[in-house]
């Protein structure tokens, strides 16, 4: 097989907007796509390509073209989804180029979300059977335009590397000859798919497409899009929430050498610049008074003033069963709170994005998790027509949900619409901090009771910001917030009598959205943080109390057994060294995972070892789920260790964001468990399943148990004598 550098990922930035091309789609109607420009790839000759559906194209010298319904932002869905869509179409994997959706809900749209927008750790999942029907549907019209020019039985012929073959008398034809038979057959409605068992690529490591350019600098990200002509601008936005410009001195801003323009508008200023050091070097000149608005009084604890009193009331009912009041009463009972503060995204690529707007059109090149989204808010700035504007998709470094906001997108063509011709719009690290969406504060409320060595009771009221009802209404019905409850209503332990509710509050002026895995690592912290609690509680180990609960789900318990069994469960330890373990079912993934830590006398965290092991159904490619899953839970432990947003005097009080370093990571074990059912999501579970693992293992080494995050390391000062 031929090694990846020798591949070309379609992250070329076309230099003006493509022609439309008809197609036979799936169900037989037409379709209409752009055509993008693809570096190393082989234009057709003599006609149009065969573009059967809206995600494979088949050129005349072989070239099969792929084209990603999601984005890529580090996840490893361009290798994954080429692997799946080239399984089932039998393709020649040397011959596969990919190339980036243009904005269209209707061809790309998610089928769990209806819209085209990547997130939720779904991107497998969720096209999983409509890329595996798309390669076999387009394989089978292949080998049916091969049998009628044999006058054979398709029957009696297979596809393969791209090809096929007539086994009785040896004959091959290669699809690059087949496009033009092959158009004018119908797709059947619903080809035969493969067997697991003869699976070629899916399940292999097989090294990602986007790797070699990364590392050579060829790829091209957002921030790395250079128009002819662009010239670079920053913003500064009043840093208190709601708040608008006052007034600006811009006298020493445009004595700057290389500054062309200071821009004043309502909401923020901005400094257009031949290059971003002028940029930059013009928005610290800057004099700017502002108006601070009505929430230049909100702090964190008024926020967390109200949060709690709203988690005191109760909430709309997402799940339950049997009687919790009553079995609440007749056990050993414990409460606990549970407390997750705002957190930033901190994206490794600064938030940026360029624009050009003239006359009669606009051009957009951004990185975003929600392409039409980006298109709409640039239309509806400018008052173009959607079709009047293109956009771009480019790799994105660092997601994180961050990118599923338009906001960069409305701000860039606010400026582009002052600026003679392209301008690329960064955001500095401090402004971007400082003017996030945050991933909201959580409080949850939970009490269980304790019966013959089980939990016999259990409710849990969870409270804080409906992102949902903000993005994407549908998932907010009846007040209860999808996403917010995720995790916490699915329950995986026997639990006979439960009661789970949702209390919606919105924190005062600040804005919230998603973050890696919000519900889950909200609700997974509390849940496995409170099981620990309760197992103690029972005097039982942690371990064999989640057993004895996870008859419903042995998945689960296998992932459980594994990773304590990996980690050495039960072996003597140093004093103030302790495991813990967390289990969870998020995502559509059974994933257990066990950290062990060192507190010192001052409170520091050393980690010392990660195992998980996971059981994410088939598997597409090894060693894209183990990289999500060790970069997930360095995310979480992270978060969990430093990550929290603090206001006062209705500004952001961090400028910048920690990260834990090469040097304070110990080696992450990842085991895969083997499995047949359908795949599921990766991204985000290393992210929720890090916070609970890691507090359980601080209970275990110090006997202090932390119920709010980030770690408290006073309260781990203190306990030397635990």
């Amino acid at each position: 097989m031929a090694q990846a550098s020798s591949r070309s990922v379609a992250v070329a930035i076309p230099s003006r907007r493509a022609f439309l091309q008809a197609s036979v789609a799936t169900t037989g109607a037409l379709l209409l796509g752009f055509r993008l420009p693809l570096a190393g790839a082989v234009s057709p000759k003599g006609g149009d390509p065969f573009a059967p559906n809206a995600f494979i194209r088949i050129d005349r010298q072989g070239v099969v073209t792929l084209i990603m319904p999601q984005v890529e932002m580090g996840q490893g869905v361009y290798t994954a989804i080429a692997m799946i869509l080239a399984e089932e179409l039998d393709a020649q994997w040397e011959q596969v180029r990919l190339e980036a959706a243009p904005p269209s809900d209707k061809l790309y749209g998610n089928p769990t979300f209806g819209i085209q927008a990547t997130g939720n750790s779904n991107s497998i999942r969720a096209f999983w059977m409509p890329l595996r029907k798309a390669g076999a549907s387009t394989r089978a019209i292949l080998v049916e335009a091969a049998a009628r020019r044999w006058k054979v039985d398709a029957g009696t012929c297979r596809a393969e590397n791209s090809e096929v073959i007539h086994a009785a008398s040896g004959r091959k034809l290669a699809y690059a000859v087949l496009i033009d038979d092959a158009s004018r057959i119908a797709p059947p409605k619903d080809p035969p798919l493969k067997a697991p068992a003869d699976f070629k690529l899916i399940g292999k490591p097989l090294k990602r497409l986007d790797t070699p350019d990364k590392v050579n600098g060829k790829v091209i990200y957002g921030i790395d899009v250079m128009p002819p002509g662009v010239k670079f601008a920053t913003l500064a936005a009043c840093p208190v929430f709601g708040g608008k410009v006052g007034h600006v001195n811009d006298t020493k801003a445009k004595q700057v050498p290389g500054v062309h323009q200071v821009l004043v508008l309502d909401d923020f200023v901005a400094v257009v610049g031949d290059h971003m050091w002028a940029a930059k070097q013009g928005l610290a000149a800057l004099d700017i008074s502002w108006d601070e608005g009505p929430n230049a009084k909100v702090n964190s604890a008024a926020v967390w003033q109200q949060i709690r009193a709203a988690s005191e009331k109760p909430g709309a009912v997402a799940k339950t069963a049997g009687d919790a009041a009553k079995a609440l009463g007749e056990g050993d009972r414990l409460d606990a709170a549970y407390e997750m503060p705002f957190l930033a995204h901190a994206t490794m690529e600064p938030m940026n994005c360029t624009a050009h707007v003239r006359a009669d059109a606009c051009e957009v090149w951004v990185g975003i998790q929600v392409l039409p989204r980006a298109q709409a808010i640039a239309a509806k700035v400018t008052g173009l027509p959607l079709e009047k504007v293109t956009v771009h998709n480019l790799l994105i470094g660092g997601g994180f949900g961050r990118r599923l906001e338009v906001d960069m997108v409305e701000k860039a063509v606010r400026i582009a619409k002052q600026v003679d011709g392209p301008v690329k719009v960064i955001w500095s690290r401090e402004e971007d901090i400082q003017h996030d969406i945050y991933r909201p504060v959580y409080r949850d409320l939970l009490s269980a009771s304790v019966a013959n060595g089980r939990i016999a009771g259990w409710t849990h009221r969870i409270t804080g910001s409906s992102i949902m009802a903000r993005w994407f209404p549908a998932g907010f019905q009846k007040g209860i917030d999808i996403d917010a409850v995720d995790s916490g209503a699915d329950m995986p332990y026997d639990i006979p009598n439960l009661r789970v509710e949702y209390t919606r509050d919105e924190p005062p002026a600040v804005p919230t959205g998603f973050w890696r895995g919000v519900g889950p690592n909200n609700n997974v912290f509390a849940i496995e943080s409170f099981i620990d609690e309760l197992a103690k509680k029972a005097g039982k180990d942690p371990v064999t109390f989640r057993r004895d609960m996870l008859g419903k789900s042995p998945r689960l318990r296998a992932a459980v057994d594994l990773a304590a069994s990996k980690a050495g469960w039960g072996s003597t330890l140093p004093a103030r060294r302790g495991r813990g373990i967390a289990a969870q079912t998020a995502f559509g993934s059974f994933i257990a995972t066990v950290i062990e830590v060192e507190v010192d006398d001052h409170g520091e965290v050393s980690l010392k070892r990660i195992v998980s092991a996971v059981d994410t159904g088939i598997v597409v490619n090894p060693d894209t789920v183990m990289a999500q899953l060790q970069g997930g839970l360095i995310f979480g432990l992270t978060a969990a260790l430093y990550g929290e947003i603090t206001i006062d005097k209705g500004r952001v009080q961090q400028s910048n964001y920690r990260m834990l370093r090469i040097d304070q990571v110990p080696n992450i074990e990842v085991h895969l468990i083997k499995s047949g059912e359908a795949p599921g999501g990766i991204g985000e579970t290393g992210t929720t399943a890090a916070p609970p693992a890691l507090g359980n293992a601080i209970y275990a080494a110090t006997g202090v148990r932390l119920r709010r995050l980030p770690v408290d390391r006073v309260a781990l000062a203190v306990s030397k004598s635990a």
